[in-house]
């Protein structure tokens, strides 16, 4: 699976925590992963070390401590006769950086930047089906907690119901929902509040659970009540712009050429700086992550790449709507993770 990261080296140091989770199998806070051709090595505290044992499978859990982490790494970088380490400098701070060269001032440190990072956006059947999972989970807890959706509920209690059957129904939240009534639509990353649910109010849910280190992600948007031509109207544009995409996303298609096909389809009737976010992005164990569906980003799409596709758009005053899936890339077109109603009256 990662071979290829050893054409130049003996050993590859992993301290990010995500990167941790994707070697290991298993979160901790504290620790690294080491990588060798015949081995692998989980280095981490009391905290976790029994767990670690207990839970992951082909990997050699060693018992550590902050003060001796280097030391323990040292004598195993020495028992595989390593002499270049690479390691994770799109992660390593300044100040990590300098007690990495000298805690390993004997090794030939390699940054290896995208080389290691790139490994996750390309997903085995093993993390699609926990995503899938968690994407089931997702789907779930939206249908009950708009059970509980009445008018003077506020944007907090959907937002706290929401965390709740998160975790009752998985692992929990696999980042902060986002829940706004109303005019609180129009802004992407609105944090719930005390707006309370009136008739006629949109209502919008970005939402994901996470599953076994995996997360989903999924946006809907309602209509509490009767809405009105504009917002009927915004609506199905949204729509049919995902539709589009999602008609004619595949492997091969860059980030770039999947931004433009719903930004120039916006322009086309009439809308321009009202989607003002990129497209969508690579979902897995972090909820941002490789590859890019934006305008910045030239990189073909691989097979079993999972991004999002999250087409919106937003009006200041009035309110937005996002209409977001997630998705498999496949060679000729894509699987839909998400089989949620995209009806816009509840």
């Amino acid at each position: 699976m990662y071979s290829d990261l050893f054409a130049k080296n003996d050993a590859i140091l992993v301290m990010s925590g995500s990167n941790r989770r994707y070697f290991s199998d298993f979160d901790c806070s504290f620790g690294c992963v080491i990588l060798t051709q015949e081995k692998k090595f989980l280095l981490t505290d009391f905290r976790y070390a029994a767990a670690a044992r207990e839970k992951t499978e082909g990997i050699e859990v060693v018992s550590t401590a902050p003060d001796r982490l280097y030391d323990d790494v040292r004598r195993i970088l020495a028992s595989a006769k390593a002499k270049n380490v690479g390691f994770e400098d799109e992660y390593v701070s300044v100040a990590a950086n300098k007690i990495l060269k000298k805690e390993l001032a004997d090794y030939t440190l390699r940054a290896l930047g995208p080389e290691l990072s790139s490994l996750r956006i390309v997903k085995t059947e093993e993390e699609i089906a926990k995503i899938r999972r968690a994407q089931e989970i997702t789907e779930t807890a939206l249908t009950k907690t708009l059970s509980l959706l009445k008018a003077g509920v506020s944007e907090k209690d959907m937002s706290a119901e929401l965390a709740y059957q998160f975790m009752t129904l998985g692992d929990g939240l696999a980042f902060d929902s986002i829940v706004a009534f109303g005019e609180n639509s129009a802004d992407c990353h609105h944090v719930a509040g005390d707006r309370k649910l009136e008739r006629g109010d949109i209502v919008l849910f970005d939402i994901g659970a996470k599953y076994r280190g995996y997360c989903a992600d999924m946006t809907r948007t309602f209509c509490f009540g009767e809405p009105s031509q504009k917002l009927s109207d915004l609506y199905l544009l949204v729509l049919s712009a995902q539709q589009y995409v999602l008609k004619h996303l595949k492997a091969g298609v860059t980030g770039r050429e999947a931004d433009s096909m719903a930004r120039e389809f916006f322009k086309a009737n009439g809308y321009d700086s009202e989607f003002g976010h990129s497209l969508g992005h690579g979902v897995g164990i972090d909820i941002h992550e490789e590859p890019r569906l934006s305008a910045s980003c030239d990189m073909p799409l691989p097979e079993n790449a999972v991004v999002t596709v999250e087409p919106g758009l937003y009006i200041e005053g009035f309110g937005g709507v996002r209409i977001e899936d997630l998705v498999v890339v496949k060679k000729d077109d894509i699987e839909n993770l998400t089989n949620y109603d995209k009806s816009l009256i509840i």
